[in-house]
């Protein structure tokens, strides 16, 4: 345990472990959409796995804050940057910078990939002064 300068006494060390089998998650019959989430308390980095049925779409878009890692667990498809095309297969690895523009499409047996970016911060509500009416 670690000494915590509050009041809310010490915090537990961080240990490595396992959070999910992702084999697991792309064997079994899956909805579209985010098929695992990262999501413990404390972590600097947002993780998912996404699930693309046959021949489905991400339409074309621009992260324009974030970098992003993608990397295809199952299936296949292609990624599309500006007037580009790449194929996608079982392990490939992509850096999507931020800023390009991007969109993805399944193949024929679908496509589950993991995404891997830093976390966002979380929503601010901020005080904003209104200038007094005179």
């Amino acid at each position: 345990m670690r000494e915590t300068d509050g009041a809310a006494g010490p915090v537990p060390e961080p240990v490595p472990r396992t959070l999910c089998d992702v084999t697991g998650l792309v064997t079994a019959p899956a909805p579209a959409g985010v098929a695992w989430k990262l999501t413990e308390a404390g972590r600097q980095l947002d993780a998912n796995v996404v699930h693309l049925p046959p021949n489905a779409t991400v339409d074309t878009h621009v992260e324009p804050e974030l970098d992003v890692l993608l990397f295809v667990v199952a299936g296949g498809g292609t990624v599309t940057g500006t007037g580009r095309a790449e194929h996608l297969s079982e392990g490939s690895l992509l850096w999507l910078p931020r800023g390009s523009s991007r969109s993805l499409a399944a193949g024929d047996d679908g496509l589950f990939y993991l995404t891997v970016h830093r976390r966002r911060p979380g929503l601010q509500i901020r005080r904003t002064d209104r200038p007094a009416s005179g």
